[in-house]
Order: structure tokens, then sequence, then C-alpha cells
């Protein structure tokens, strides 16, 4: 029995009019995200449209992640032997060599070495900015839509709860109408409600643990760019260039 069998046999509840013939009428569990009552044929709107929205923030949560995730896994990916090559080139003259071999290497490191030796024979001052300024577009460009996950991660329990809260009013109304409501009606209407609630609860998490997780490994991609970024300008600082 997996975990779904498992809460559509708990969300099977009786409704008083069947109780009276002995039948059943079972919730399953898209039932209970789209806010659908079998007994009365009946979509509740606004766990419709909160859970709808959800389910939309999480498609781009795992988008978004999967995306950058790939990225940025590429970005730690390179010739284990680059700076070597570099040096070898740049002291030996050879730098359209080094450019060539920048450029078929697709990382941050070689982009940020390839405007360096652009920058050749010009102040040092002024070679080391141009490398600074490429890895601050290196690392912008890393970090794009990751603020997305970080709203969503905001966004989406505010917004579970926001359904909990329209589905208990709607509850509370249907109470007041009734004037004498069942034990099963009530509880019926809060779990439902309640059920945004863990929607909201779950995406959110899913969205702030993916954004650290990114988070963690941009800073690992800053952290060789900075290596790099040194090693290079030790190389042109080095007696006798």
């Amino acid at each position: 029995m997996n975990i779904f069998q498992f809460v559509n046999i708990q969300l099977e509840t009786t409704t008083t009019a069947a109780k009276e013939t002995g039948e059943t009428v079972s919730r399953s569990y898209s039932d209970l995200i789209l806010g659908y009552d079998p007994s009365t044929g009946e979509y509740s709107l606004s766990n419709l449209i909160v859970m709808l929205i959800l389910m939309v923030l999480l498609g781009v949560t795992i988008f978004i992640f999967i995306e950058r995730f790939l990225t940025i896994r590429k970005s730690l990916q390179g010739e284990q032997d680059f700076m070597r090559q570099v040096k070898s080139y740049v002291e030996d003259g050879k730098l359209d060599a080094a450019v060539q071999l920048c450029r078929s290497t697709d990382n941050p490191v070689a982009r940020m070495v390839e405007k360096g030796i652009l920058r050749i024979g010009k102040p040092m001052d002024d070679i080391a900015t141009s490398v600074e300024n490429v890895a601050k577009m290196e690392v912008y460009s890393l970090e794009a839509r990751m603020s997305v996950l970080a709203t969503i991660s905001g966004v989406a329990p505010m917004l579970g709860m926001l359904g909990t809260v329209l589905g208990m009013v709607g509850t509370l109304a249907a109470m007041a109408a009734t004037g004498s409501p069942s034990i099963q009606d009530i509880s019926g209407g809060i779990y439902e409600a309640m059920v945004t609630t863990i929607g909201g609860l779950v995406v959110g998490i899913l969205a702030y643990v993916s954004y650290n997780y990114l988070v963690s490994k941009v800073e690992k991609v800053i952290q060789k760019m900075e290596g790099g970024s040194m090693e290079f300008l030790d190389i042109l600082e080095a007696p006798g260039k």
C-alpha cells in the first residue's frame, strides 16, 4: 500500500444520508486537492484556484531548479590543467593560442582569463578590473531566476494559508445557513480547507531547499573563479613579465 492509497482510505467519509442507506462516499486524494465533494458533485472554488496556483508554482520551482542546477554544474567543470596550459602559453608569448584555449573551454574562469589575456600590455590595475567585471557578470548570470525560488518559498505558504482561511469562511457560512450541521460536514469542511496549507508548505519547503542548495553551488563557483583570477594575475606579475 502506497502513501496515496493510505491517504485515500483515511479520507473516506460517510454523510448523514449515506449512513441511512449504508453507502459510503469516498473522497480521493485528487478530490481533496481540487476541493471536489462527491456527495454534492460541486467544487470548492477557493480550494481549486489556490491549488492550481500552487501547482503552477511547483512546476516553476522544479523547472528553475533543474535548469540552474545543470548550468551551475557545467560552470564547475573544466580541464584540470587549464591554468597550467594558460601559463605555458603566456610565458611563451603565444597569446593567440591562450585565447583560443579559453574560448574552447566553456566555463566562467576561462572567460575571465580570456578577458585578461586580451588586456595584456595595459596596466595591471586595468587588467584586474576587466577580470573582476567579467566575474561580476558571470555571477549575475549564474544567479538568474534564483530570486524567483526565494519568492516562491515565502509566497507559497502564505497562499496556502489564504486558501485555508477562505475554506474555513465557506465552512462557517454553510454552518450558519444550515443551523445545525453534522459533525461530518464540519470535519469535512475543515480538513478540505487544510489541504491548501499543506500544499503551500510543501511547495514552500521545496523552493526553500532548492534555493539554498543552488546558493551553495554558486558559492563554489565563485571560489573557483577567485582562485582562477588570482592565479592568472600571479602569472602576469611573475618576474620577467
